[in-house]
């Protein structure tokens, strides 16, 4: 592939041994079980901490849907005043569940005694847009709702994902700030997953998406998350942020992305038009790095998105 040269050294074995799997309707339950499959052949998680804990709550979604599953991580001592991350999973908008964060959720849990929740929302397609950022909407409320039974500053509350799910966190940001309901202190995005239309290019960059999400996969995922065909004229921003023309009003947002990943562009822009719109706005390329490359914990750029992205965060969360 015209890209390999290009791919770290220290991720190129996870690239090489990853497997190669075209996504569509017919196969996708296969898909997800070689999901599953491939994460529990990584490094494992540690145990939790005997300070932390970790439980399940199920709570109403909107409209009448199914309830939400969420999985609470946070410490076990007693206190008030925490801050709080919502976490949305990736998985391209069709695979995964709220399980998959649960070792970056003890981090977070036990670097700045924040209570996280994680959204195991519906996935398409069987569920399409808007059924997914309604699920992630509905935990949002919840956890603003019940900020002072959780401990938490309600005024203190991050959104973050990765990939697909930095895509739902920056939809959910912007439905936020839309309502007007629920304040978000900050948006912490992974790689993430922002606008259709990157899939409806003929001729992507021969360097970009060659590696774990590729464009065919992409054209997959758009089109289970939107119920059609990418690069229509009707797709909500709620659904593709990258199509709201008003990005003024959010909160400081934190982006990262790897210089071969398929979404480089779409995140780049996205970063640009915030900063144009008086967003404050971090953002990092990693050089070398391919689609989900921190799934490598021990490779150097791996290390510095972790250094930069805790960074960011206790930079937003912690009160000085």
């Amino acid at each position: 592939m015209p890209s390999r040269h290009l791919v770290d050294p220290q991720i190129l074995p996870m690239v090489e041994q990853a497997p190669s799997v075209v996504l569509d309707a017919e196969h996708l339950a296969e898909s997800r079980a070689a999901m599953v499959a491939m994460a529990e052949t990584l490094p494992q998680p540690a145990p939790l901490a005997a300070d932390l804990k970790m439980y399940e709550e199920r709570i109403p979604s909107l409209d009448g849907a199914p309830d939400v599953r969420l999985i609470i991580t946070a410490p076990k001592a007693s206190g008030s005043g925490r801050p709080a991350i919502l976490h949305i999973h990736g998985g391209g908008y069709i695979m995964g569940s709220a399980d998959m964060t649960a070792q970056i959720d003890a981090a977070y849990a036990g670097e700045f005694g924040a209570v996280c929740v994680s959204v195991d929302y519906r996935l398409a397609p069987e569920t399409p847009h808007p059924g997914p950022v309604n699920d992630c909407y509905a935990a949002l409320k919840w956890l603003h709702q019940n900020a002072l039974a959780l401990g938490v500053d309600p005024d203190t509350i991050a959104v973050t994902g990765e990939s697909a799910g930095g895509g739902l966190a920056a939809a959910l940001v912007l439905l936020a700030r839309d309502r007007a309901e629920v304040p978000v202190a900050f948006q912490h995005l992974i790689y993430p997953m922002l606008d259709d239309r990157t899939a409806t290019r003929d001729d992507p960059s021969p360097y970009l998406g060659q590696f774990i999400w590729t464009q065919d996969n992409n054209r997959f995922g758009w089109r289970s998350l939107i119920g059609g065909e990418p690069g229509g004229t009707d797709v909500s921003p709620y659904a593709a942020p990258a199509r709201e023309e008003d990005l003024s009003g959010l909160p400081p947002t934190f982006i990262a992305c790897g210089a071969l990943d398929l979404f480089l562009e779409e995140d780049l822009e996205y970063a640009r038009r915030l900063i144009l719109a008086g967003v404050s706005t971090e953002l990092h390329i990693y050089p070398g790095g391919p689609h989900a490359f921190n799934l490598v914990p021990d490779a150097d750029i791996t290390m510095a998105l972790d250094r930069d992205s805790m960074g960011a965060l206790k930079r937003a969360l912690t009160k000085s």
